[in-house]
C-alpha cells in the first residue's frame, strides 16, 4: 500500500533543501528581512517534511486516523505557511503572506493530532 505521507514528505523535503540552497546562495533581495522570511519558510518546510515522513511510524501505520489527520495538517500547513513565506520573500511584499497564519495553525494541528489522537 502507498504511504502518501512518505511520498509527499520526501518530495517536500527535497524541495525544501533546494529552496534553502537558493535562499542561502541565490537570493538577491534588497531587504534582509525578506531573506529571513524566505529562510524561515525553508526551515519549517524541512522540519515538517521530516515529520510527515515519520508520521506513519509514529501513528502505527499510514491509514490510522492519527496519521491521516496529522499528515493532512502537516501537508496543508507547509503549503500555506512555507508557501506564503516564499512568496513574501521573493516578491518583497507582505501582502503575499495572508495564508501564513492558516498554514501555521494547520502545522499546529498536525502536532496536536500526533499528541491527542489514538491510532
Amino acid at each position: 500500500e502507498m504511504e502518501w505521507q512518505r511520498i509527499i514528505g520526501g518530495i517536500s523535503g527535497a524541495i525544501s533543501v533546494g529552496m534553502g540552497a537558493y535562499g542561502a546562495h541565490g537570493f538577491k533581495g534588497k531587504d534582509p528581512v525578506y531573506k529571513a522570511t524566505f529562510e524561515t519558510g525553508s526551515r519549517y518546510q524541512l522540519l515538517h517534511s521530516a515529520m510527515l515522513v515519520a508520521t506513519p511510524a509514529i501513528c502505527g501505520g499510514h491509514a490510522t486516523l492519527a496519521a491521516q489527520v496529522a499528515g493532512t495538517c502537516f501537508s496543508l500547513g507547509m503549503l500555506g505557511f512555507s508557501g506564503s513565506c516564499y512568496m513574501v520573500g521573493l516578491k518583497e511584499d507582505r501582502k503575499y503572506g495572508k495564508l501564513a497564519p492558516y498554514g501555521g495553525f494547520s502545522l499546529m494541528g498536525g502536532w496536536l493530532a500526533l499528541a491527542l489522537l489514538r491510532k
